[in-house]
C-alpha cells in the first residue's frame, strides 16, 4: 500500500508550546500562594480545565478562562481585581509569545515535502493557531492546514480522505499519544510518536505496544527515514 500523505501535529511537535503553559502555571501558583500550596492550586486548575474542555476547547483562551474560574473558587468567589488583571495579562502574553521551532523541524519538513503531501493537523484556538503557522515560516510546505476542535478517529478519516488518498495511505506524527497516535491508528493510518520533554496531563495515554503501524521515534529528524522505510515495505 502506497504512503502518499503525512499529517503533522503543530504544538510541541513543530514548535514549543507546553513550556509556555508551564511558565504560566508557575506564575498562577505564585499569584495565589496565599490560598493554597502549589500542589493544591495545580490540582484545582487541572480539574477546572478538564471540566471546561468540552465548553472552551483547547488553547490559551480556554486556559485563561479556567485560571480565572479557579482563582474565583480558591478566593471563595472574591478574587481581587488585580489577580484577574494579572491572569488576563498572562493570557495575552501567551498569545503574543514568539514561535520557536524545534530542532530538526525545518530539515525534516523540507525532506518530507519532496516526496509526500504534508497536512498540518492541530487543535486549539483558530486565530492563535493561524498566527503560529504564519509566524513559523513553515506554512508554504503544507498542502493543507486543518485546525480542529478534537482529534479522533473521525477527524483523521475525514482529513486524510479530503487532503490525501485515505487514512490507510497516510502517516500521522506528533507528540501526543492520546491525540496524534491512538486515533490515527484507529482510523487505519500509520502513526509515529515524537516525544516532547513535557506532556500535558490531559494528553497522557499508553503506547500501543506491538501495533504493526506504530513507530516510536526519538526526534522529528528521524521521521523522513522512518516513513521512507514504511514506504519501501508497502511497495511504492
Amino acid at each position: 500500500m502506497t504512503i502518499t500523505t503525512v499529517g503533522l501535529d503543530a504544538d510541541d511537535t513543530l514548535w514549543h508550546n507546553e513550556t509556555i503553559f508551564r511558565l504560566t502555571h508557575e506564575r498562577f501558583v505564585d499569584l495565589l500562594d496565599d490560598h493554597g500550596d502549589a500542589e493544591t492550586i495545580e490540582a484545582r486548575l487541572a480539574e477546572t480545565e478538564r471540566r471546561n474542555l468540552r465548553l472552551y476547547g483547547y488553547g490559551v483562551k480556554g486556559f485563561t478562562l479556567s485560571m480565572i474560574e479557579t482563582a474565583m473558587e480558591l478566593c471563595d468567589g472574591g478574587a481581587p481585581p488585580e489577580v484577574v488583571r494579572e491572569i488576563l495579562a498572562a493570557g495575552r502574553e501567551m498569545l503574543a509569545h514568539p514561535v520557536e521551532t524545534l530542532p530538526g523541524v525545518d530539515e525534516a519538513l523540507a525532506a518530507l515535502s519532496e516526496r509526500y503531501r504534508l497536512v498540518l493537523i492541530t487543535k486549539g484556538d483558530l486565530m492563535d493557531q493561524e498566527r503560529k503557522v504564519a509566524a513559523s515560516g513553515l506554512g508554504e510546505l503544507f498542502a493543507a492546514v486543518e485546525i480542529v476542535s478534537e482529534k479522533d478517529r473521525a477527524t483523521y478519516d475525514r482529513v486524510f480522505t479530503r487532503h490525501g488518498t485515505g487514512p490507510d495511505q497516510a502517516v500521522m506524527a506528533g507528540n501526543s499519544m492520546k491525540s496524534d497516535v491512538l486515533p490515527a491508528l484507529e482510523a487505519g493510518a500509520w502513526a509515529a510518536h515524537i516525544p516532547y520533554h513535557i506532556t500535558w496531563a490531559h494528553e497522557m495515554a499508553d503506547a500501543p505496544a506491538g501495533h504493526p503501524r506504530y513507530g516510536a521515534l526519538e526526534a522529528i529528524s528521524d521521521l523522513p527515514a522512518w516513513i521512507d522505510a514504511r514506504t519501501d515495505e508497502t511497495g511504492r
